[in-house]
């Protein structure tokens, strides 16, 4: 199927999966309330819970938003990429307030995915799309992961191959005085964007202001265990930086980060789906990615 139908889709109120190089998303047109509804309704997803528009560059954001000099430079320097930026969102914004959560800030993405793209220049306008799975599931990085937790809710899947990053972006706030605020940690790491913004803020606690912020997310069937150095008896083990014992998958023999990040939910899921009652993970040290690895991991260990 072409872009130019999945656009046709998306103008008559329809769902569209299509492809990211984080994760694969789950497309609605992002001013049509009544088709941001239906995202909410086919993942289970609560609607305090805000959702990405995705738009071309910073062109078409600049329509939505209200962008401080540090907002635009972080746009400029990291997209089309994997990157988020929550910013105050202009009142005369065609987004939907439901998409945006009832709050004055709206979350904008430019991605770098060729497929993702032709998609928003047929469409020429901005797509709403939370990852393309159950609310709090496993993220989908392949068409079939989409399917499996989606095919009877959506009205088109557009296969662009396994996703390249297979990890969410990275999300900044920058509020109107230009302070940046790291909501999700992500591909991009910290180091990066501060290198732009400064030393970045946390958030508050317990606020919900951008997407993946809730406390449990990101979770398989089974019950995780952090930071094991083996698999206790019974458990599935995920490895990093060593083989896999039997039974169990590796995220990276090497220990490279970059292929671990790919690998994460496509693993999780695969052990899941072998019918493992609990999940062993090993440690994952380091910075950037290794942070936002070690995020959703927390996030599918916590209490549902």
């Amino acid at each position: 199927m072409s872009a130019a139908r999945a656009a046709e889709i998306l103008r008559a109120g329809g769902l569209v999966v299509f492809p990211t190089e984080t994760v694969y998303g789950v497309g609605a047109d992002a001013a049509n309330p009544h088709a941001v509804a239906r995202i909410f309704a086919a993942k289970g997803r609560p609607q305090f819970n805000p959702l990405i528009s995705h738009v071309l560059g910073i062109a078409d954001a600049e329509r939505h938003a209200t962008l401080h000099p540090v907002a635009r430079a972080l746009a400029e320097k990291f997209w089309p990429g994997p990157l988020t930026i929550v910013v105050p969102r202009r009142e005369d914004s065609p987004v939907a307030e439901l998409a945006c959560a009832g709050l004055a800030t709206i979350a904008l993405r430019a991605p770098a995915h060729p497929l993702a793209r032709d998609l928003l220049t047929a469409f020429d306008g901005p797509v709403v799309a939370p990852s393309a799975n159950r609310s709090g599931h496993v993220s989908a990085t392949t068409a079939a992961h989409a399917a499996a937790d989606l095919e009877r809710q959506v009205d088109l899947i557009l296969d662009g191959g396994p996703a390249a990053v297979g990890l969410e972006s990275t999300i900044v706030a920058i509020d109107a005085d230009g302070r940046a605020t790291l909501l999700r940690p992500g591909a991009i790491g910290r180091d990066a964007i501060e290198a732009i913004t400064g030393a970045l803020a946390t958030p508050s606690s317990g606020a919900i202001t951008a997407p993946g912020m809730m406390e449990s997310h990101y979770a398989p069937r089974a019950r995780i265990i952090l930071d094991a150095a083996a698999a206790p008896e019974g458990a599935a083990y995920l490895a990093f930086g060593a083989p896999a014992p039997p039974g169990g998958l590796s995220l990276s023999v090497s220990g490279d980060l970059t292929e671990a990040a790919a690998n994460l939910y496509a693993h999780l899921r695969a052990l899941d789906a072998a019918g493992a009652d609990t999940i062993a993970i090993a440690p994952i040290p380091g910075d950037g990615l290794a942070e936002a690895i070690r995020d959703r991991l927390a996030r599918a260990a916590a209490p549902r």
